[in-house]
């Protein structure tokens, strides 16, 4: 099994025709993603040829997320949206009823992130428009073997029964290909900004819920409180190994590293901080990505 996604999911691409669009819709397709359609109102109508990297992928360009749902079956969009036209874009997916839309876009302000978010909270509770939001500023989603939503590269590791939810994408990159020998059944590159959708917590509850999963690493960094609050969600309700990487450890106090969110003010959201908040959760936690590889393995072998 998988979590999110799976064999069954039925893909568009927001921002299909742009540049990165249509690579990573290349690049999809060829790891057997069921793309059936992309969205680009100003190109509406179009058809696209991707029989190169799939037999059947002749794609049709709509000009609404939900005309391309109605026309295909879509539940799941990825957006390759430039940043001032993201907010609009997540705006229509959630308003057509998407159940998961993968944001890859980075460097959308956290204004428009926030009200973007909120305003998928609103429609959830006054109309019952569920949609889960992956991202802003991530890497997507995959389960080896079965889909790929996003950028991830799919030839690195193979299906397994390890969980990945990382804030990082080229530590997801890594983490899979470390542990490449058991394989994954999914990887959740969450985003490392300061407002995200989903988040550690709500992959670790459906990890947990998800009974081909057997084991779960979790990839945090510095900066903010989400890795002490996943610890806390650990404690209480998850029972499954947990292996843990925290990024920054040598991160100096008051400089940004990496993603916006990144930023260590004081005690508050250093590394040392997490890996103690981790560890009091019965959390294994490794220095380096090749330690908590290590790590993992040695728990695989025992369960």
């Amino acid at each position: 099994m998988a979590i999110f996604l799976d064999e069954n999911s039925r893909i568009i691409v927001q921002g299909i025709t742009g540049a990165e669009g249509t690579k990573h819709t290349q690049r999809m397709l060829r790891a057997g993603a069921k793309i059936v359609g992309g969205v680009n109102a100003r190109k509406a109508g179009q058809e696209l040829d991707f029989t190169e990297f799939s037999p059947e992928a002749v794609l049709t360009v709509y000009g609404t997320v939900a005309e391309a749902m109605d026309k295909t079956g879509a539940n799941v969009s990825v957006a390759f949206v430039p940043p001032k036209f993201t907010k609009d874009a997540v705006v229509e997916a959630v308003d057509a009823g998407i159940e998961l839309l993968v944001v890859i876009t980075e460097g959308i302000p956290v204004h428009d992130t926030a009200y973007f978010w909120e305003y998928a909270q609103t429609a959830a509770v006054q109309r019952g428009n569920k949609t889960r939001i992956v991202g802003p500023n991530c890497p997507g989603v995959i389960s080896p073997g079965k889909s790929n939503a996003g950028i991830i590269p799919a030839d690195i590791t193979g299906p397994g029964p390890i969980g990945l939810v990382s804030k990082s994408g080229t530590l997801t990159y890594q983490m899979m290909y470390e542990l490449r020998d058991i394989g994954f059944s999914t990887a959740v590159g969450i985003g490392g900004d300061p407002v995200i959708g989903t988040t550690h917590i709500d992959a670790l509850e459906a990890f947990e819920a998800d009974p081909d999963t057997r084991a779960i690493v979790m990839i945090g960094e510095i900066g903010g409180d989400a890795e002490e609050r996943a610890a806390a969600y650990i404690k209480e309700h998850v029972t499954k190994p947990v292996v843990g990487y925290v990024a920054g450890f040598t991160a100096p106090e008051g400089k940004t590293m990496g993603h916006a969110g990144a930023i260590v003010s004081g005690s508050s959201g250093t590394a040392q901080a997490k890996k103690e908040a981790l560890e009091a959760a019965g959390v294994a936690v490794g220095k380096t990505p090749s330690e908590t590889a290590r790590l993992m393995r040695e728990i695989y072998q025992k369960l």
